[in-house]
């Protein structure tokens, strides 16, 4: 993909600024490092897709508005660039990473296989407990989702699929997936304001708690599989929407 991404960047805001006072009272306060606490300033804002692929990172910017040096701000950047959330471009600068289509699809492939085996260990293990807190998840996702709480809606969907993990025995994998998928994060900001997909996440979310239910197994498979196998028809549409921000892969 050609670079103008990133030597024309989006011009919808910089990094994130806070007030001087306000960071660096809450670093010596907390015990927080000044290094950690923008590393993780910065990837919530790349995450969540508040800063989008090509935002320009000015690390003079972000020290004198953190009132810190630009050691610990460098610090954060180098740890953002070895998750591929920022590209640094020579003669250009620093730049939002846009979206490694290889890291998703790697990332699709872990989370489908490792899912798939704990939803089938948790079905054979379900509790009254366990149904009960995914149903609540459900009914929270439509509440949020007549509220307009698309950021309460993505929490209580990662609190579903938790919630099975744990049902199975294995919360450890879930925090592996948290790791693995954070390009998929990215991903899903852009897929989940597109007309019905909401509905049709928790309608998805609902055929996998009636196949845990029943206890089978392959049905179980099935609902989850369909639910988290769409990457592929997605992508397509996303790329022709947003062509500068997916890339194949980018170097670290």
């Amino acid at each position: 993909m050609a670079e103008d991404v990133l030597t024309k960047p989006n011009p919808r805001r910089r990094a994130p600024a806070r007030p001087p006072t306000g960071p660096a009272r809450f670093f010596s306060e907390s015990g927080t490092t000044s290094s950690e606490a923008l590393y993780c300033q910065l990837h919530e804002a790349i995450v969540s897709m508040e800063l989008l692929p090509g935002t320009p990172i000015s690390e003079s910017h972000l020290a004198a508005e953190n009132g810190v040096s630009r050691t610990p701000v460098r610090e954060a950047i180098k740890r953002l660039a070895k998750e591929k959330l920022v590209e640094t471009v020579a003669k250009s600068g620093t730049f939002v990473g846009r979206i490694p289509i290889s890291s998703l699809i790697e990332a699709s492939l872990i989370r489908r296989t490792l899912e798939l085996e704990m939803a089938r260990c948790a079905t054979a293990c379900l509790t009254a407990a366990d149904i009960a807190k995914l149903r609540r998840c459900i009914q929270q996702q439509k509440h949020a989702f007549r509220d307009g709480e698309i950021k309460i809606f993505h929490q209580r969907d990662e609190e579903f699929h938790q919630t099975i993990s744990v049902a199975a025995g294995y919360e450890g994998i879930w925090d592996h997936i948290q790791q693995v998928k954070v390009q998929l994060d990215r991903y899903r900001q852009l897929t989940l304001p597109q007309a019905g997909r909401i509905e049709k996440t928790i309608d998805e979310h609902k055929a996998i708690l009636a196949a845990m239910e029943r206890g089978d197994p392959s049905m179980v498979a099935a609902a989850l599989e369909f639910h988290l196998g769409k990457l592929s028809i997605d992508l397509q549409i996303l790329r022709q929407k947003w062509p500068n921000y997916f890339i194949h892969d980018i170097e670290t």
